[in-house]
C-alpha cells in the first residue's frame, strides 16, 4: 500500500498553511518529516490520515494493506494517549474490542506485541506505574496489534528525556528490522530524523513547501555505527533551515 500526496495545499481562515506539497510514502519506507516550527508538519500528518481534507489537492492511496491490517492508517502521539483506568493489556485490547476481536485470539495479539515491545512483564501493570518511555511503548503495541499499512508519528519522542529517547529509537528500528514497517514521522528533532529517516522532509517555513528530500542510503541498523556521517548530515539540515527556523520563532513570538 503507497500513499500519493498530489499538490496538497490548506489553509485556516484565509492563512495558507501548506502550499503544494507533492510526496509518496513507500512500502516498508520511514519518511521524516522536519520544518520550522508553524510549518504545518502536523497539518500534513492529518491529511495524510484523512482527518483533514486539502483545501486542494488530494490524497490518493493505491494498493492492498497487509494481510490482516485492521488499521490502514494508525497514529502514534506524543501524549501517549492511554486510558488509565486500564491495564497495558487493557489499553491494546482496546482498538482490537473495536474490531470484534477477544479471547484468545485477542490474547494472542497481545502476547505478540507485548514481546516485541520488551513489554511481556508489565501486562498487567497500570499506565501511572510506568516511566514516559515504558508509556510510549505501550502505544507503540498498540499501533502494531492493529497490522497498520502506515503509522503516521507525530513527534513520539518530544515528551521523553534524552536516554529514554535513544533507547526508543533503538527500540523502534530493531521493530522495523525484524517488520518492516511505513511510517510519516514528524519531529523536531534533527537527531531522530537522520535516525530513523530513508527520506527526509525539510518544509520551508509558512506556507510550508517541500524545500528538500534528503536520501539516507545507510540502513537503520547500521547507523549508530556511522555517527560521522549522520552528524554532518544533521549539520547539513540545521545549515538549510536556520534562518527560516529564527523567523519562524520571530513570528509566532510577535503572534
Amino acid at each position: 500500500m503507497r500513499i500519493l500526496l498530489d499538490k496538497i495545499s490548506h489553509a485556516y481562515d484565509g492563512t495558507q498553511v501548506l502550499q503544494d506539497i507533492s510526496l509518496d510514502l513507500g512500502k516498508g519506507e520511514i519518511v521524516s518529516i522536519i520544518g520550522p516550527s508553524g510549518c504545518g508538519k502536523s497539518t500534513l500528518l492529518r491529511m495524510i490520515g484523512g482527518l483533514e481534507r486539502p483545501t486542494s489537492g488530494q490524497v490518493l492511496v493505491t494498493g492492498a494493506a497487509p494481510q490482516g491490517c485492521l488499521n490502514p492508517l494508525t497514529y502514534i502521539f506524543q501524549d501517549f494517549a492511554l486510558l488509565p483506568w486500564r491495564t497495558v493489556a487493557g489499553n491494546i485490547s482496546l482498538v482490537l474490542e473495536d474490531h470484534g476481536i477477544r479471547g484468545a485470539r485477542a490474547r494472542e495479539v497481545i502476547d505478540d506485541v507485548l514481546a516485541r515491545t520488551k513489554l511481556s512483564d508489565f501486562r498487567k501493570a497500570w499506565p501511572r506505574q510506568l516511566s514516559g518511555g515504558m508509556k510510549q511503548r505501550v502505544a507503540i503495541a498498540r499501533a502494531l496489534a492493529v497490522r497498520p499499512a502506515v503509522m503516521l508519528m507525530d513527534e513520539p519522542l518530544s515528551a521523553l528525556d534524552s536516554q529514554t529517547r535513544e533507547l526508543l529509537m533503538d527500540d523502534l528500528v530493531e521493530l522495523w528490522t525484524r517488520t518492516p514497517f511505513s511510517a510519516a514521522y514528524v519531529t523536531h528533532n534533527l537527531a531522530e530524523a537522520v535516525r530513523l529517516g530513508h527520506r527526509i522532509v525539510v518544509l520551508s517555513r509558512r506556507p510550508g513547501r517541500i524545500r528538500e528530500v534528503v536520501t539516507i542510503d545507510m540502513p537503520l541498523a547500521d547507523r549508530p555505527a556511522h555517527m560521522a556521517e549522520l552528524e554532518k548530515i544533521q549539520r547539513d539540515l540545521w545549515d538549510m533551515m536556520r534562518d527560516e527556523a529564527a523567523a519562524a520563532d520571530r513570528e509566532l513570538a510577535d503572534a
